[in-house]
This record gives C-alpha cells, structure tokens and sequence, in this order.
C-alpha cells in the first residue's frame, strides 16, 4: 500500500518536470525514468511466477 502513496506523490513533480523540460529528448527521458522501474519489476514479478509454476509442474 505504501507504494501507492509514492506512486500519487511523486506524479505532481513527474508533470512539473515535464513542463519546465528543455526540449522533448528531456521529456522522453523523465517517462521513461519513471515507468522503467515498474516494468523491472513487474518483469522479476513475472520470472518469479514463471519459476514457481515450471517447477510445481515437474
């Protein structure tokens, strides 16, 4: 739940960060910077149940 509370506090600056971006390359790089860490771990998320799955499996 705490991640939440982070995910909604850090959106303002996010959306701040955007608009006082020097050029559109900035921009692209503050979405990327914000999402990568998400699809990380979703990704991991996605491994670990892939694991789990393949090995009750067997």
């Amino acid at each position: 739940m705490k991640w939440i509370a982070f995910i909604v506090t850090q959106q303002p600056n996010i959306e701040e960060k955007i608009k006082e971006a020097p050029d559109s390359g900035y921009e692209i790089g503050v979405v990327i910077g914000s999402y990568l860490p998400f699809v990380v771990l979703i990704g991991i998320a996605y491994a670990i149940y892939y694991y789990n799955k393949k090995k009750r499996g067997s």
